[in-house]
């Protein structure tokens, strides 16, 4: 084989190697994006959870207050 074709070779498998630790660090720093959005979607469910409109059982006090509400309007 001439020199040239080794040459081309070298510089192709310098090029390989080179893109392929840039994709093997890309893929890291999106496994650590991935485990830090995980950890932001569990806080935003507990926040959600916690800040979550009153539940459906207190219909009767909505009822019970319909007269302020009424009055409230009128003002």
């Amino acid at each position: 084989m001439p020199a040239a074709a080794w040459f081309t070779l070298i510089v192709s498998a310098v090029i390989v190697a080179i893109t392929a630790v840039g994709l093997l660090r890309v893929i890291f720093h999106l496994r650590a994006i991935r485990s830090t959005l995980v950890a932001t979607t569990g806080g935003v469910q507990a926040i959600a959870q916690l800040t979550s409109t009153v539940p459906a059982r207190l219909t009767s006090v909505n009822a019970s207050l319909k007269p302020v509400r009424d009055f409230c309007e009128t003002v």
